[in-house]
């Protein structure tokens, strides 16, 4: 085994350090999201963690850890004598992207359980990481369904398998580390609140302290274990800093005065919900106890809103993660208390070497300097919702036909578009497709092992075999043969891309605003949709990708609104750079179908016979069987019908500004469908 970084070597990164060992103390404050950009020391501060946990007593042959003097009394490897166990280092399990369901959970071996009635179970990594660390990186790209599976079993402390009327429950209690780039994409609000504590990292801009990163890596890349060495008393010191912790964890008091500013902070902040109370309490009381003392104080709280409450404020992808740190300190002296907050040392710290400064990590010998740049993260610099970004407000030089950004109006709830036929891609919640769930449309032979039995299928396949197969009492025989797997049929998630025209036919700031709400809502839809979004823009003399392929909307958003408009209408080499895209990105990821929104009045100018070039580069994306909607800008008593032709060429459907909204037409949805799928019919 490979030996780790140590964790008390690392660099700067105060705030993920901290978060860390205050669930290395007490899992109870529900795990750490930690966002940032690539390169920052994620997940070298994850498994660096693990080398700091304590070593756990566990019954000796349990496949399910449990503890030897109080094990699970609905273990399947039970039940269990207590009585002495074996000492282990605690695990740190790591969760793969593409894991199915049945590797999470685990399995149960349905042909036993059909034709004995046993419950032979295969534990899944839930049951590997019980009372040790679950690591998931990149844990935003992770599928939506085993995302809840894993924050349902981390918040109940239990995993349950279910299958086809047999079950099996263990217990599941391990410290959730989840790491992201929120380029690649955000989690859910929802899935957001189910982690206790979020750390956005930055690398330094700091020189001496990169100096310091890269030759501490450097001596660990030469000789890892003669490094680890130099650092083990500060790993030990740390280690036993953990075990005294937990010790003290049961006696800290959270006093009225504290959970009154905790209660007041939530409040003022608009938290949904109760949770970031309850976390926001296990956390400044896990702060007291790293700290050494049995009282919470305000200190302890304000750095448990840091912790526990940025992520909770994001209403939908385009809210930046934040805490006013202004606000949060006038909330804390308005709702101060006097009876709560004891001076131990007398000398007015609050208690000098509480969380600050690394969370009290042993002195390092790292150059002195300011702490990580949190400032430069992705999130902190997307423009507020209805401002435009700063740079689209710069004029481009005189001659060039740029006219400044406009601010896109407020968006709104969209209609229903899809992509007609049945997919197989990335569960989502777009257009049809075979899924892992859904509703069941039929059965057929495992592929693999089997996740989704059919029943009625697996009987009648059965059936006509019993009496060679010597049946001779009540039970079925069931061999492998037998088996059938449900064919399912949901929703999956589409690459939306988007071809915006930004020419100065559409320049009219009134105009550009409507069409960016537009394009805004769209973006909105994809993310509740779980949709991969591209952007393309034309104007000028040429198109661009402005944003290739991705899963961050978000990102898709800040591009939007520094937009530029001004100078002809090159529509051709719009349609034809979608084209390039969407070749590219069939060999990526084949199963993914896309959608292209062209967003337009229709005209096309520049070059020699533009519109004839127009249309040849839309009947070439018909002819590959793209799926495509024109959102119509035009606008005017006087109106040319260009983006119908258009949508003609394209072999789909053309809609309004007004008709995209959900409150209008009830039948856009229909007509658009009806559209796709006739081009789906003319093409095959």
């Amino acid at each position: 085994m490979s030996t780790p970084y140590p964790f008390t070597a690392l660099v700067g990164q105060d705030d993920l350090r901290l978060a860390l060992l205050l669930n290395a103390v007490s899992p109870a404050v529900g795990g750490v999201l930690v966002r940032g950009e690539k390169g920052t020391a994620k997940s070298t501060a994850v498994r660096a963690l693990s080398a700091l946990m304590p070593e756990v007593e566990v019954v000796a042959g349990c496949r399910f850890s449990c503890a030897p003097g109080a094990p699970d009394p609905a273990c399947p490897d039970g039940p269990h004598e207590t009585g002495p166990g074996t000492s282990r280092a605690a695990r740190m399990v790591e969760l793969p992207v593409g894991a199915s369901e049945d590797r999470l959970v685990g399995a149960l071996d349905i042909e036993r359980a059909l034709a004995e009635g046993v419950k032979a179970f295969e534990p899944g990594l839930l049951a590997d990481a019980h009372r040790g660390i679950l690591y998931v990186d990149e844990v935003n790209l992770l599928h939506d369904h085993l995302v809840d599976l894993l924050l349902d079993a981390a918040a109940m402390g239990a995993s349950y398998v279910e299958r086809e009327g047999v079950s099996v429950r263990h217990a599941a209690r391990f410290l959730l580390v989840g790491t992201m780039n929120p380029e690649e994409g955000e989690l859910r609000p929802q899935l957001l609140d189910r982690f206790g504590l979020t750390v956005e990292v930055a690398a330094s801009r700091e020189p001496d302290q990169r100096v310091e990163v890269v030759k501490r890596r450097l001596a660990y890349d030469d000789d890892p274990e003669g490094f680890a060495g130099k650092w083990e008393q500060e790993e030990s010191a740390v280690r036993a800093r953990i075990v005294a912790a937990r010790d003290l964890l049961p006696s800290v008091r959270l006093g009225d005065a504290a959970l009154r500013q905790i209660a007041a902070t939530c409040a003022a902040f608009e938290v949904d919900g109760m949770r970031a109370d309850i976390v926001m309490a296990r956390t400044a009381t896990t702060l007291a106890a790293w700290a050494g003392r049995t009282d919470v104080l305000a200190e302890d709280v304000r750095q448990a809103a840091l912790l526990a409450l940025p992520h909770r404020r994001r209403r939908n992808p385009f809210d930046a993660p934040g805490l006013d740190e202004d606000k949060l300190d006038d909330t804390l002296e308005e709702f101060g208390g006097q009876d709560d907050e004891p001076d131990p040392d007398g000398d007015g710290d609050g208690g000098g070497d509480g969380p600050g400064g690394g969370g009290g990590q042993p002195p390092q010998d790292a150059p002195e300097g300011s702490g990580p740049d949190t400032g430069g993260d992705q999130a902190a610099d997307i423009p507020a919702q209805g401002e435009p970004a700063e740079s689209g407000e710069q004029k481009a030089p005189a001659g060039g036909g740029e006219q400044a950004a406009a601010r896109a109006s407020e968006p709104f709830r969209t209609k229903m578009l899809s992509v007609p036929g049945l997919g197989e891609g990335a569960a989502g919640r777009r257009s049809r497709a075979r899924t892992e769930h859904g509703r069941t449309t039929g059965a057929r032979r495992p592929r693999g092992a089997l996740t989704k039995l059919h029943l009625a299928a697996t009987v009648q396949a059965a059936a006509p075999h019993q009496r060679a197969r010597g049946r001779s009492g009540p039970g079925l025989v069931v061999r492998r043969d037998d088996l059938r797997q449900a064919t399912r049929e949901g929703r999956e998630g589409n690459l939306v891309l988007f071809v915006v025209d930004a020419s100065g036919s559409m320049a009219a700031r009134q105009r550009m605003s409507a069409v960016k709400g537009a394009v805004l809502s769209l973006l909105l839809d994809a993310y509740q949709r779980r949709d991969k979004v591209g952007l393309v823009t034309f104007r000028g003399s040429s198109a661009d990708v402005a944003l290739p392929p991705t899963s961050s909307v978000d990102a898709a958003a800040v591009r939007l609104e520094s937009l530029p408009t001004g100078g002809r209408t090159p529509l051709s080499a719009g349609l034809l750079k979608a084209h390039d895209v969407l070749r590219v990105e069939r060999l990526r990821d084949p199963a993914r179908r896309p959608l292209v929104v062209v967003v337009t009045d229709g005209r096309a100018t520049g070059g020699p016979e533009p519109v004839a070039l127009a249309g040849r580069a839309a009947r070439l994306l018909a002819a590959e069987g793209t799926a495509s909607v024109v959102v119509d800008c035009e606008s005017g008593p006087v109106r040319l019908g260009l983006a119908g032709q258009l949508a003609g060429e394209l072999g789909g459907t053309a809609v309004t500004l007004d008709e995209l909204r959900a409150d209008s037409i009830a039948g856009l949805v229909k007509d658009v469908q009806g559209g796709l799928q006739s081009n789906s019919r003319r093409v095959a």
